[in-house]
């Protein structure tokens, strides 16, 4: 039996143990109650904001781990895709730089609406944020700055709460383990269960979610009043908005041009892998089915094996907008927004940090919070204020990174000749049905026992 369908039926048990949807009516809940006590209640609810700064003090406890997990096997993720040559070497160039377009229009989006101005909180809700910022500023100009990122030890950098430390030895150990080749396969094995019990972990906390929620939206709303809620409706609809943006437009604009495709027929293709994402809110529950369906499209299967696992960790398109757009939200409802350095600076850390945690509740979060702490530590503890809408944003970030690695794998299966352009238009005009019995199968893929005549086509 295939791995791919040892994976759907892990992935159908999984589903029918999911429990996630109770953590969401939780959230759901919480957020209106908030709203109510600190609209009817201003002075209980700015009492409620230890709830909300306790959680995030959870958050903070594990960026870390979450980092340097995600930072070494990302760079693991990278051997193994270079090593099939061409076709992985051209995805990774095109992930990073399509995560580094997403990265850009969060930030112009960003800064053109500014959903975050007007709240202006007061330095309370900063908390130990403040102190930290004091710390920071104490610290000297730039080769202080330079000099600082060098930690005592390795071990101190993952205890020391320095994210550009721990970001510093997780690449050296990343690199570290590329150059001693196949010897360092068990070590990465090992990261590998180790980033399973830091996540398993994040996921215990993150069922405090609607109690961090409650106190961080009471006391935001106890501040502000209503005009909290309608900023932070403001940031889920713009969000909301520049993800379809980059989808249809962005990216559909890229598919059509090189590949002649059109992005509506793809996602009407995908259309139960959509109803999926959203069910689950996380882009790898539609993994395997992914992979089936793109190889049924006609794309060649060892391009669909690199190019779909690689991308599920390295073109978090989704991901990339929301961390920019939050970390302008937070900046500018807090008064402190960032300047245009500042801005460059974060979206460069965020292109090496959103690495590796695709699939992952919550890991989003966490970066968003090592982010701010690398560059604004002042700004930490207004990620409380995100807790209570991140749960809705999740589905637009799972399904925008879901979307980028199925047009990811059309491009770079054209760009390699290594997808037949006959098959794809039978398929999407509907000639071709995709069979849904066959992801049962001892085989595990839907497509033809030969490998489909490749039409020749230009890079």
């Amino acid at each position: 039996m295939s791995t791919t369908t040892v994976s759907v039926r892990k992935d159908r048990t999984s589903r029918r143990k999911d429990r996630t949807h109770w953590l969401y009516i939780g959230v759901v809940v919480a957020v209106v109650a908030g709203v109510l006590v600190g609209w009817q209640a201003p002075d209980v609810g700015k009492s409620l904001g230890i709830l909300g700064t306790t959680f995030v003090d959870l958050i903070k406890m594990m960026i870390s781990p979450v980092i340097f997990c995600t930072i070494v096997l990302g760079i693991g993720s990278v051997r193994a895709a270079a090593s099939v040559g061409r076709i992985g070497g051209l995805a990774l160039i095109y992930f990073v730089g399509m995560s580094t377009v997403a990265l850009g229009i969060g930030l112009f989006v960003g800064n053109l609406l500014d959903p975050g101005s007007g709240l202006t909180l007061d330095a309370s809700t900063a908390g130990s944020g403040a102190a930290l910022a004091e710390k920071a500023h104490a610290a000297g100009g730039t080769a202080e700055f330079i000099s600082g990122i060098i930690p005592t030890s390795m071990l101190s950098a993952l205890t020391s709460g320095s994210v550009l430390q721990t970001l510093f030895v997780a690449l050296l150990v990343g690199f570290a383990i590329q150059g001693i080749g196949k010897s360092g396969e068990p070590i990465l094995r090992g990261v590998a269960h180790v980033q399973k019990l830091v996540f398993k972990i994040l996921t215990m906390i993150l069922w405090l979610a609607p109690i961090g929620a409650f106190g961080a939206i009471a006391n935001v709303v106890g501040q502000t009043g209503l005009s909290a809620v309608v900023q932070l409706g403001a940031l889920m609809l713009a969000f909301y908005l520049t993800c379809l943006v980059f989808v249809f437009g962005v990216l559909g604009t890229l598919l059509r041009a090189v590949a002649g495709v059109s992005v509506f027929k793809l996602v009407r293709y995908l259309a139960r892998e959509y109803l999926l994402i959203f069910a689950t809110s996380s882009s790898e529950s539609a993994l395997p089915r992914l992979i089936a369906k793109m190889e049924h499209l006609g794309v060649q299967r060892t391009t669909v094996g690199v190019v779909v696992p690689t991308g599920y960790s390295f073109n978090l398109d989704g991901t990339a907008i929301y961390l920019t757009m939050a970390a302008l939200f937070v900046a500018d409802a807090m008064g402190r927004p960032l300047a245009l350095a500042e801005q460059l600076s974060l979206l460069l850390f965020m292109i090496i940090a959103s690495k590796g945690a695709a699939g992952v509740t919550g890991a989003g979060l966490a970066t968003l919070a090592g982010g701010l702490q690398s560059h604004r530590p002042d700004l930490v503890d207004g990620v409380g204020l995100i807790v209570g809408v991140d749960r809705f944003m999740s589905e637009a970030r799972a399904v925008t990174n879901f979307s980028g690695n199925a047009i990811a794998t059309l491009l770079i299966g054209t760009w390699t000749r290594t997808v037949d352009r006959t098959r794809v238009d039978e398929v999407l005009a509907g000639r071709l049905p995709f069979d849904e019995s066959m992801l049962g199968d001892d085989d595990g893929h839907p497509v033809p026992e030969k490998e489909p005549q490749l039409e020749k086509v230009g890079v």
